[in-house]
C-alpha cells in the first residue's frame, strides 16, 4: 500500500509503498477513504509525542472494513466505519464504565501504532471501539469526528456542560475551534471567537459566532468581559499555547469553566497557567480528550438530522503527496477550516 513515512523527526516526509497490514484478533483492517490533517499530527512530526520510527502519521479516518480479526463479532468486511482517536483496551475500568477515551492501555492511530496517510490501517479491540457511520454522513464529515468535531463536542456537552444563553469563547478558529462554534450554536450559547486570522473569524462568523475578535496584542480578556459584562460563562483553548490558554482562562466570569483542548507541550510537561485568579473566582479547569466510541450515537443523531454539520467545515480534500509538503508547516499555518485527505487520489 501507498503510505506517508516519518523516517526521522522535523525532516521530510515521504509517501512510497510498503508491507499492507493484516487484521490483528479482535481487530480491523479499514480502506482508508477520507483522514483529517490535524496540528496534533505535526505535534507527532516534530517530536512532541514517542513515536516509533519509521511511522506513519494520521488520527482521523473513515473508510471500508477490508479485514476482519478473528475474535471480532460485530463487524463485517464492507462496513463503513470510522473511530474515534483514542482506542481503550476494552477491558478496564474506565473503558467498562464507557471512558474509552482516559483508557491506560489506549492505543491512538498515528501516535502509538502506524496511522491513516496510508491506503489502509489496523483499528484493535474492533468490537469497543469502532463507530458505524449512517447512510447519509459521508466519509470525509465522519473522518472529522475521530479528533476535532467529537472533541469539541464532549468537551462543551459533557465537559463544560453548556447551557443556552452562556457565553462560549472560543479561542482558535482552526478545525477544532470551528467544530466548538457550531456546536455551541446549535446548543444555543452566545459564542464569542477570538482569532489572529480574518479569513478564519470570516468562517466562524458564518457558522454563527456573535462576536469576533483579532488577536492582535489587545487585551482580549478585557474585551471579552465587556461584551459580556463580567467574562464569559464557558472558555475554549482550541490552539494551545501559553498565551491563548492564558486569554480564555482570564475571559472567564466568576465560577467560569475552562476546557483545554489545544495540546501545551513544555520541555518539563508543565504548563503555567493563571491560578491566583482560578482560586480567587473558584475558575474551573477541565480538560477533553476525545469521546469514546458508546458517546457518539447522540452527535451522530444530531448530525443525521442537519443540527450539526460537520462537512461544512471542510475546506478542501487533497492526496497524500501534497499533504506530505503541507504537514511540516502545521505550526504556523491558519486554516479556516479542515484539510481531508483521500490516500487514493495521486
Amino acid at each position: 500500500m501507498r503510505a506517508m513515512i516519518m523516517d526521522a523527526l522535523a525532516a521530510p516526509l515521504e509517501v512510497r509503498d510498503v508491507e499492507a497490514p493484516t487484521a490483528p484478533d479482535g481487530g480491523i483492517v479499514v480502506e482508508v477513504h477520507a483522514t483529517g490533517l490535524c496540528k496534533s499530527d505535526w505535534h507527532a512530526w516534530v517530536g512532541h509525542d514517542d513515536v516509533s520510527l519509521p511511522h506513519v502519521p494520521g488520527h482521523e479516518l473513515a473508510g471500508v472494513i477490508v479485514e476482519v480479526g478473528a475474535g471480532v463479532q460485530r463487524w463485517s468486511v464492507g462496513d463503513r466505519v470510522t473511530v474515534p482517536f483514542v482506542m481503550g483496551c476494552g477491558a478496564c475500568e474506565w473503558c467498562l464504565a464507557g471512558d474509552a477515551q482516559v483508557c491506560p492501555d489506549q492505543q491512538q492511530p498515528g501516535f502509538t501504532q502506524w496511522g491513516s496517510f496510508a491506503e489502509r490501517v489496523v483499528l484493535r479491540a474492533a468490537d469497543t471501539n469502532v463507530v458505524r457511520i449512517p447512510d447519509g454522513v459521508s466519509y470525509e464529515a465522519a473522518a472529522a469526528l475521530g479528533c476535532r468535531f467529537a472533541t469539541a463536542y464532549r468537551a462543551l456537552t459533557g465537559r463544560a456542560r453548556v447551557q443556552a444563553g452562556e457565553w462560549v469563547t472560543v479561542v482558535g478558529a482552526g478545525g477544532v475551534g470551528l467544530s466548538a462554534v457550531m456546536i455551541g450554536v446549535a446548543l444555543g450559547a452566545r459564542v464569542i471567537v477570538v482569532d489572529r486570522t480574518p479569513a478564519a473569524l470570516e468562517a466562524a462568523a458564518r457558522l454563527g459566532a456573535e462576536h469576533t475578535l483579532l488577536a492582535d496584542g489587545s487585551d482580549i480578556a478585557a474585551v471579552v468581559h465587556e461584551i459580556t459584562g463580567g467574562g464569559s460563562h464557558v472558555a475554549v483553548d482550541a490552539v494551545g499555547s501559553a498565551q491563548t490558554s492564558r486569554d480564555a482562562v482570564l475571559s472567564l466570569r466568576r465560577r467560569g469553566r475552562h476546557v483545554q483542548i489545544g495540546l501545551l507541550p513544555t520541555a518539563d510537561g508543565m504548563t503555567s497557567m493563571p491560578m491566583a485568579r482560578v482560586i480567587a473566582w473558584e475558575l474551573d479547569l477541565l480538560g477533553s480528550h476525545g469521546m469514546a466510541a458508546v458517546d457518539y450515537p447522540e452527535m451522530l443523531s444530531l448530525i443525521e438530522s442537519g443540527a450539526l454539520r460537520p462537512h461544512d467545515l471542510i475546506q478542501r480534500v487533497i492526496g497524500l503527496s501534497e499533504a506530505a509538503t503541507l504537514l511540516p508547516g502545521m505550526d504556523t499555518a491558519s486554516p479556516a477550516g479542515m484539510t481531508m485527505i483521500d490516500p487514493r487520489r495521486d
